[in-house]
């Protein structure tokens, strides 16, 4: 009898379960080898399919061939036909198998119940079990919940239910052969001894919280590992070319040259540019240094992108790693800094690009068979993605995200302003990069003009950065500092507060003394005021005017930026107001710059706007404040404004943008929000925990807490918990130019024969999608100005009325309708 774990998409050429479960063990062995557990990931590859050996699922399977086809996700948990009423649990014998055989095996290699080696062994044992329990679900509870669910309700699962015994009489001799090789006393011995290796050193610091956060990271790593593996091979299964493509070592030798060549091209036109030299000669100088992590602290326009870059191919080449990662605050740069690295490396007749931009997950969190099979996994030389991407692989629950952890082993990682990371999740990021840069040969780079201070946070037991002194690329910051100084900022701040009309006079006369003005906001609803008072004052030509917020889509702002660049390259007048997207790494050279009063390192950005060059002698950024603001929601907004009034105060008549009154300021803003750094929670939402650091750690909060076990990370509870309480945005797809054509073909593509070529489409969209918030969403939906591509799916498009060419997505009508054909 062959037992069927995919059935093939045509034809009778169906994946048995042994190829899946001995093709799923070989590469999550690769990707979890990459921190030296490769047996651990050969184990839970190979049993984590093992109920699908029984009866129950091959007549499932039969039903699904016979009458559903072979689209249909046999791998979904919430399969419920009407011929199969209820759910087929095939993820738990294999979790079972590991707690009834290799849990002996553990608790008699370490007897000794007070003993660390038996919790840790115990520890090996639930790791293992919740990887395979976990994997269509996304990591569970360790403890239960209010409901009785959790790690050990799905241990103590019946036989009926999860059909271990018949699948262990009738699984392929080859599988039962691997797991046994591998279940063995010396395995277990080997595991604790790698596991106190992660946890050791915080606990004899006392940092309690910071080992049982190993641990849990640890998990999620192994887990990652067979994420991919499992999704790889079905991809794989059903598209027998991609693996054609898979698992390329990239040539950095060949990358280098070509970095090399291009720095040959730059030409030094002025003291700026010499400076940018010496900043890059630096970087490849310390490019040969050990890994771990740095900090590049390069004042604003000091080429930090081809700098980092210069160092990130030759670290990459020393020490033979995978890929190369750039963490960017917003989507606005990615692009951007995209163009700037391909520029450098990318030939016509390359094999394959060397950049993947990740945008934004237009995707439905629920996956399909056909997305999950080309969902990304970041296999690329080199990827740009954001900080909310890279926050979301860390932290969110389910198994889209965490499928792309293990490619954050051997590899550069780039946090390309990283002042941008949220408060919130400042301990979770200082663990999760540390646990990187210790235990998964991973290098950081923290790059920015205005340093944070994570690593003097002020409760080393929850979660300091590990930045070893001498590890900043830069050899004299003060100076570097004091010889790309180009402006000044002038504090014009008054106890009334600016109006609107006193702004735009300004914005004008500055435009007019100077060509050119930049005008940097905190909300959206300024920008958009400003925009239409100096249009109504006539006194500029409106091709001068423009408007920038995320509420344009990627293209559109695109766009714009280009024209800005062209007006200021060639000298005509150009008056841009903009919310802080224009800040962080966007390349524009303004002559002045007025910014609504902020947090110092966003007055700094700002100031980088400004002068970028060097072409004049000094240039001016205004500091105003608004006379009306509502910023109370924007907690970084606010206190970072107050905390730079403070500043001000103290720093009166000096240079604020020298790097000790930035130190001053952090200092500050820490001390102020160090409450707020470990993810605070409404504790009726997560049985009493009081913040994510918590759950994702010891859990001590958790009435369900009296259990042998080790583990008591409350994995998906802390995974729902940290999209529900950033209020997270929803994409919808824009018809602004290009945009328009790709709603139509993707209404129109046969998504469940087409999975590619519907793939394609929704890569090509981001460009032309936005992310809302759920306030705005509500405010559409009642509009009926969203649309569903097809029902189910959970892509979203905007009706054409409500996408203006001077603001973006607007909540009432402002542009003129025109009807989609399909």
């Amino acid at each position: 009898m062959q037992f069927i774990a995919h059935p093939a998409k045509n034809g009778s050429n169906h994946q048995s379960i042994k190829t899946h479960l001995t093709e799923v063990s070989e590469l999550a062995a690769i990707y979890a080898g990459k921190i030296g557990h490769g047996k651990a990931g050969a184990l839970v590859g190979v049993l984590h399919d093992l109920g699908k050996y029984s009866k129950a699922f091959q007549d499932y399977m039969q039903l699904i061939i016979r009458e559903l086809g072979a689209n249909y996700d046999p791998d979904l948990d919430d399969v419920d036909s009407k011929s199969l009423k209820g759910k087929i649990d095939h993820s738990s014998a294999g979790a079972q198998w590991v707690f009834q055989n290799i849990l002996p095996i553990a608790l008699k290699a370490f007897p000794d119940k007070n003993s660390t080696d038996q919790q840790l062994s115990i520890a090996v044992v639930q790791i293992l079990a919740l990887c395979i329990a976990s994997h269509h679900s996304g990591l569970i509870d360790n403890l239960p919940s209010e409901n009785g669910a959790g790690f050990l309700a799905r241990i103590k699962k019946t036989d009926e239910q999860t059909h271990l015994k018949e699948c262990i009489q009738v699984a392929d001799t080859v599988v039962i052969s691997m797991v046994e090789a591998i279940a063995t006393a010396a395995f277990i011995n080997d595991m604790v001894n790698k596991l106190k290796l992660i946890v050791s050193k915080d606990l004899a610091n006392g940092s309690d919280i910071v080992a049982a956060f190993n641990l849990g990271f640890y998990t999620k790593f192994l887990f990652s590992s067979l994420i991919d593996a499992d999704r790889v091979n079905s991809a794989d299964f059903e598209n027998p070319n991609y693996s054609l493509y898979r698992h390329l070592k990239p040539d950095w030798a060949l990358a280098c040259q070509r970095m090399e060549a291009f720095v040959t091209t730059l030409k030094v036109r002025n003291t700026v540019d010499d400076i940018r030299k010496q900043i890059s000669d630096n970087c490849l100088k310390r490019a040969d240094d050990a890994q771990g992590i740095y900090s590049l602290t390069v004042p604003t326009g000091g080429g930090k992108t081809y700098s980092s870059l210069r160092f990130a191919l030759h670290h990459a080449k020393k020490h033979q790693l995978d890929r190369i990662f750039y963490i960017i605050p917003y989507t606005s740069i990615i692009e951007q800094n995209a163009e700037a690295i391909r520029s450098v490396l990318q030939r016509d007749d390359d094999p394959r690009p060397w950049v993947l931009e990740h945008h934004s997950n237009l995707e439905p969190e629920q996956q399909t068979w056909h997305s999950k099979l080309v969902s990304e996994n970041w296999d690329a030389p080199i990827v740009l993605t954001t900080m909310v991407q890279f926050l979301e692989t860390l932290l969110s629950g389910g198994t889209r995200g965490v499928r792309r952890l293990h490619q954050l082993a051997n590899s550069v990682i780039v946090f390309d302003e990283i002042q941008t990371l949220p408060i919130n999740c400042i301990h979770l990021f200082n663990n999760s990069l540390n646990f990187l840069a210790e235990h998964c040969k991973t290098t950081a780079v923290l790059c920015t003009a205005t340093q944070p201070l994570l690593h003097q946070v002020q409760n080393e037991h929850k979660g300091r950065l590990n930045l070893p002194e001498g590890n900043e690329l830069m050899p004299d910051i003060g100076e570097l500092f004091q010889q790309l100084k180009r402006v000044e900022i002038l504090d014009k701040t008054t106890v009334a507060g600016w109006s609107l009309e006193e702004i735009t006079a300004l914005a004008l006369e500055q435009m007019q003394l100077k060509t050119s003005c930049l005008i940097i906001v905190n909300t959206k609803n300024w920008a958009q005021a400003l925009f239409k008072s100096a249009h109504q004052t006539q006194q500029v030509d409106t091709e001068a005017l423009i408007h920038l917020s995320t509420a344009q889509c990627p293209a559109h702002r695109k766009l714009l930026l280009a024209k800005v660049r062209n007006r200021l390259d060639a000298g005509l007048p150009v008056l841009c107001f903009s919310t802080q997207l224009i800040e962080a790494g966007v390349d524009v050279d303004f002559a002045s710059v007025i910014r609504f009063q902020a947090g110092l390192d966003s007055l700094a950005q700002a100031a980088g706007r400004c002068n970028r060059n060097g072409r004049l002698h000094t240039a001016q950024v205004y500091i105003v404040n608004p006379d009306k603001e509502t910023i109370d929601l924007l907690p970084d907004i606010k206190v970072g404004r107050d905390t730079t009034k403070r500043i001000f105060n103290e720093f009166k008549g000096q240079d604020f943008l020298k790097p000790e009154v930035m130190q001053q300021y952090f200092q500050y803003y820490f001390f102020d929000r160090s409450k707020e750094m470990s993810y605070p929670l409404k504790a009726t939402a997560t049985n009493g925990a009081n913040n994510l650091l918590n759950l994702l750690s010891v859990n001590a909060r958790n009435p369900y807490g009296n259990t042998p076990l080790t583990l008591h990370q409350a994995f998906m509870t802390a995974g729902k918990a940290f999209k529900a309480i950033d209020a997270p945005t929803q994409s919808l797809i824009v018809p602004h130019g290009e945009g328009k054509a790709l709603i139509t073909d993707l209404c129109a593509v046969n998504k469940k024969f087409d999975a590619a070529n519907y793939y394609k489409l929704l890569r090509r969209s981001q460009k032309y999608s936005v992310n809302l918030f759920p306030n705005v969403w509500e405010k559409l939906q009642q509009q009926k100005a969203i649309y569903e591509i097809a029902d189910g799916e959970g892509v979203y498009y905007l009706d054409e009325r409500f996408y203006s060419e001077d603001f973006g997505v607007c909540t009432e009508p402002c542009a003129e309708q025109h009807n989609f054909v399909f």
